[in-house]
């Protein structure tokens, strides 16, 4: 029995996209670039306007956590939806930095009918996160571990790559975060398939 592998098939039309959140050695600084995971300022958005469906197939996302400054010091990341509405504000638009993805074929020349933004240091209109995709949480613990105070973390990352992914009809959005109780950056890697609703 042949293997049939729709992701590829996708891809290989053309419909897979992919968008780069921090570059090389310089990443991104999370919670809107004030530390603690702020909603309405996150570290990645795709965006999809009413007639484009999104089917995300692969994001990843590392962070480089400072060292322990106190007992309980926490850092997360988070991958989130608002399936009802598509990412909107002006105040957020002028506050981060507009991505191109790539396609995932690179003799194709779709592009993406998405809006892709990173590193937000402004204010969106708030989203709806109705759909939780994955959610990663580090917290220091010197009391009972002895851990000294400057101390490094253990990793905190999230390899979001599901087998039976959300069909995301548009309008809606995908929203990346991370950061803490402490200054937290990183980067992330994100893949989705796009097509046309009808």
């Amino acid at each position: 029995m042949k293997f049939y592998d729709w992701r590829m098939d996708a891809i290989r039309g053309g419909h897979g996209f992919h968008m780069d959140v921090g570059e090389f050695s310089s990443p991104k600084t999370g919670g809107g670039a004030v530390t603690t995971l702020d909603q309405d300022r996150p570290e990645g958005i795709v965006s999809a306007a009413a007639g484009t469906v999104i089917i995300p197939i692969r994001i990843h996302v590392v962070c480089q956590v400072p060292l322990i400054a106190a007992d309980s010091n926490e850092s997360e990341i988070l991958i989130a939806v608002d399936k009802a509405a598509a990412a909107a504000g002006a105040t957020g638009i002028a506050g981060a930095t507009a991505e191109t993805p790539v396609n995932m074929h690179t003799g194709s020349s779709n592009t993406t009918a998405c809006s892709c933004y990173s590193a937000s240091t402004a204010n969106w209109t708030n989203p709806t996160l109705g759909i939780e995709l994955g959610h990663a949480v580090r917290v220091a613990d010197i009391i009972l571990t002895g851990t000294a105070a400057n101390a490094l973390w253990s990793e905190l990352s999230l390899l979001y790559e599901p087998i039976t992914p959300p069909i995301l009809v548009g309008p809606c959005a995908i929203y990346i975060y991370w950061g803490g109780t402490v200054a937290t950056t990183g980067f992330a890697q994100v893949e989705w398939i796009e097509l046309a609703s009808a």
